[in-house]
């Protein structure tokens, strides 16, 4: 358990690991709120794809503007500023959803958080290197930051069913703004010395040609983002499904809709247990390859899965395949990259698991409208599948350019090769 948490022991990323999964929790009440209001409005597979498409896709256009802010300025002043501004659109979503709301009005509210995402997420993501003073405590604390947001994954839905069935989704958003409260008091309460951004001369238009250019040019980054990209597009829209799934296939209501939330993210959070208590960097690229193909393996499972049994004891093995590739390139990604470039290529990293889903909703929302939910579903499964195979095929390639920078930075000694 010590090797565990150990990235506990910094007293800032403690503070931001306590006020965060508070915030986390009331963002997953929201999350299925939100997707069962829309369903509950429209009855339309396709509305809930194209609300999924609203909140992402600012992440997708605008997140390499905002790996060059977390580049240029203060991160933890961006977050402070950007939770706040999410507080503030929950609330105004609790206010109409009270009132009358309407689709087109969750449309937009879904576009505004999407925006504020595109700052925050590659700042709170390159945040965690200045959070942790040990640098050999980093791949710890990015798989505690999984632990966080799946063992919320778990809490959230379940609250959220129980309070939609009781009490209405106002009550949801209403809750999930007062959680912002406790994320900003954990950033406001840190004690760190302020290191002054270097300033580059550079054009924001030549920032972003530099970042796109050292992703593209360096292999590895460009393969991890390329597989973190296809189970973003292919994999993850069960999620906006789900609705579908829980009523029209297995006949449930919003209880049904969180107890299958909840059952991804149990295999979710058993997920990070396993990467917290890795000791080394050396050896995820077998773990993505594994937990790619898993993933795959249990979509395909889950779309033929007609009993709400079946379907609990499926989709626990996609909540731990998504979750463990996409931190485990996280971590690779954290490891390898230079610090000047930290904020923009954890922008293109937030853009592959976060600003790719909005095109995946909306081909997943477009294809089960005419195919249905679970031959869509099944279709993505099968391309993660595939993805799996290819990163299999590029990993010893992967690994002899990676090895170099793990011997520099004193990660591993001179090793044999194939082992990263």
């Amino acid at each position: 358990m010590s090797r565990i948490a150990r990235a506990l022991r910094h007293r800032n990323y403690r503070l931001f690991f306590g006020g965060q999964t508070v915030s986390l929790v009331g963002t997953w009440i929201t999350r299925i709120a939100t997707a069962w209001l829309v369903y509950r409005l429209t009855k339309s597979e396709l509305l809930l794809g194209v609300v999924g498409f609203a909140g992402q896709i600012p992440l997708l256009l605008l997140g390499p503007i905002g790996g060059v802010v977390s580049d240029r300025f203060d991160r933890h002043r961006i977050l402070v500023w950007t939770q706040v501004a999410s507080a503030i659109q929950s609330l105004a979503l609790a206010v109409l959803a009270f009132t009358h709301i309407t689709i087109v009005e969750i449309i937009v509210l879904q576009v505004v958080q999407g925006v504020i995402n595109a700052l925050d997420t590659p700042a709170r993501q390159a945040f965690v290197v200045e959070m942790v003073d040990d640098r050999e405590d980093l791949p710890n604390a990015i798989a505690l930051n999984s632990a966080m947001f799946n063992a919320s994954r778990i809490i959230g839905p379940s609250i959220g069913g129980i309070m939609i069935a009781a009490l209405g989704e106002g009550w949801c958003f209403l809750a999930d703004a007062i959680s912002y409260i406790a994320v900003i008091m954990s950033l406001l309460a840190m004690r760190f010395t302020r290191v002054p951004r270097a300033k580059s001369g550079q054009h924001v238009s030549q920032e972003l040609r530099e970042g796109f250019s050292y992703v593209w040019r360096f292999a590895p980054v460009r393969a991890l983002l390329l597989i973190v990209t296809i189970v973003s597009i292919f994999g993850t829209p069960y999620i906006v499904l789900m609705p579908a799934i829980a009523s029209s296939v297995l006949h449930g209501d919003a209880h049904t809709l969180g107890v299958l939330m909840t059952a991804s993210g149990v295999g979710a959070l058993l997920g990070t247990v396993y990467l917290a208590s890795r000791h080394t960097v050396v050896g995820l690229g077998k773990v993505i390859i594994t937990a790619t193909a898993a993933l795959g393996a249990g979509l395909i499972a889950f779309s033929f899965a007609h009993t709400l049994w079946i379907a609990v004891a499926v989709i626990p093995i996609v909540g731990a395949g998504m979750m463990l590739q996409a931190a485990s390139a996280n971590t690779i990604l954290q490891t390898v990259v230079e610090e000047r470039m930290r904020g923009r290529v954890m922008a293109f990293y937030s853009m592959a698991v976060l600003g790719a889903m909005p095109i995946g909703s909306l081909i997943a929302g477009v294809l089960a409208d005419r195919i249905g939910a679970e031959q869509t579903i099944l279709i993505g499964a099968i391309v993660c599948l595939a993805g799996a195979v290819y990163f299999s095929f590029r990993r010893p390639t992967l690994a002899a350019l990676i090895r170099p920078i793990y011997i520099e930075r004193g990660i591993l000694g001179p090793v044999p090769e194939n082992t990263v």
